[in-house]
């Protein structure tokens, strides 16, 4: 998990252990001393109910994780829980023998299918045995201290895609979409909608001929452009004027420069080209899908200072059909099986050993003449 998401559930944890850990050191005293009468535990336990103002369910479990008492609500109790062996549930597998007070993992509820979170305090006797467990079961949106927006760390992701879509990437090839051959259009028509119409969120879908917007004035909800509303202009009459946004982090001059991009990724290699991209203006983030289905976040800056020597390994204008003869020999000098391992590896959305500094597209390449290589010992 990113570190900055990982933090800010760690903080959370923080508040919830701080809020729960000294009244259920308190309770527990209490039920040490009856831990064979479920009665007076269960009486304990309504008592001390009001204290844990934002719990769902008391409950109390023998040394082996056995429920022993009703699950006990603010106002009732249940009986179905008695006698539930807890002990495999996903708050019991903690080490108990280290420490007194566990806060569990989120975790979703076996019966109410809801994340939760459930708070386990060991129960001893005198000797400094253990005799029990204190079971304290929390709804996460019900939760005080949980309610703080996480704020999302915008730099370069690449997230594989379907490895289906993988293996049979080279027995496929980019067709001509209507919006390839209006390219020009569409991208001035969206420079138009995002400039001077209140567009902050656009998505090209190259393949399937349509765009998808979000208006400042209305984000909720998201307008689907097809190519009859594309190749007409006066849908620009549809949107109210609207000044580039002050919010935004994407200097106005550089939409230009990214669709200029999305261009020549679209058509620079005919098996491997972007299927999808879209322009977010507010967080300044660029969100690129390829016929690979590998899909990339990054930073309109970042983007733009990669270019396409990032994506290709080499000036677009300059393409040699292969760059990488050196690391194909050196795979194939490992022998057949070594080969096909990698081939199969790739396809399953693996980063190889051998490719791990060669930018994406251009591994797909080399996976793309390793086949074609292959295929001469497949006869």
């Amino acid at each position: 998990m990113r570190n900055i998401l990982q933090k800010t559930i760690s903080k959370q944890r923080h508040i919830l252990i701080k809020l729960l850990k000294e009244p259920l050191s308190q309770l527990v005293l209490s039920l040490s001393a009856d831990i064979s009468h479920s009665e007076k535990l269960e009486a304990h336990l309504h008592k001390a109910f009001p204290v844990f103002q934002f719990c769902k369910y008391l409950y109390v479990m023998d040394s082996q994780g056995v429920q022993i008492t009703r699950t006990i609500l603010r106002n009732s109790s249940d009986t179905k829980s008695l006698g539930r062996d807890r002990s495999q549930r996903p708050y019991m597998l903690g080490d108990f023998s280290r420490y007194d007070f566990i806060l569990s993992e989120a975790y979703i509820s076996k019966h109410n299918k809801r994340p939760s979170i459930t708070a386990i305090h060991v129960i001893k006797d005198n000797h400094g045995i253990l005799i029990g467990y204190l079971g304290v079961d929390y709804d996460l949106r019900e939760l005080p201290g949980t309610n703080h927006l996480y704020k999302e760390n915008y730099k370069w992701q690449q997230i594989k895609g379907d490895p289906a879509i993988r293996s049979g990437l080279f027995a496929q090839q980019r067709l001509q979409s209507d919006m390839d051959n209006n390219i020009d259009n569409v991208f001035a028509l969206m420079q138009e909608l995002i400039s001077e119409h209140g567009v902050f969120h656009g998505k090209f879908h190259f393949s399937s001929s349509r765009t998808t917007i979000w208006l400042l004035d209305d984000p909720y909800n998201y307008r689907l452009l097809t190519m009859n509303e594309l190749n007409d202009p006066d849908i620009c009459l549809v949107y109210p004027r609207h000044n580039y946004s002050e919010l935004a982090t994407v200097p106005e001059a550089d939409i230009t420069k990214i669709f200029e991009y999305f261009r020549q990724l679209r058509f620079a290699d005919e098996t491997i080209y972007l299927r999808g991209g879209s322009i977010n203006i507010i967080n300044g983030m660029i969100s690129l899908n390829f016929s690979c289905d590998g899909s990339h976040y990054l930073p309109y800056n970042e983007f733009l200072e990669k270019g396409m020597s990032f994506w290709f390994g080499t000036n677009v204008n300059e393409v040699d059909p292969f760059q990488y003869d050196e690391v194909i020999e050196s795979i194939c000098e490992k022998g057949c099986d070594y080969v096909y391992d990698s081939i199969n590896q790739h396809r399953q959305g693996y980063i190889l050993d051998d490719l791990i500094h060669i930018p994406q597209i251009e591994q797909d390449k080399i996976i793309k003449e390793l086949e074609t290589i292959m295929q001469v010992y497949s006869h």
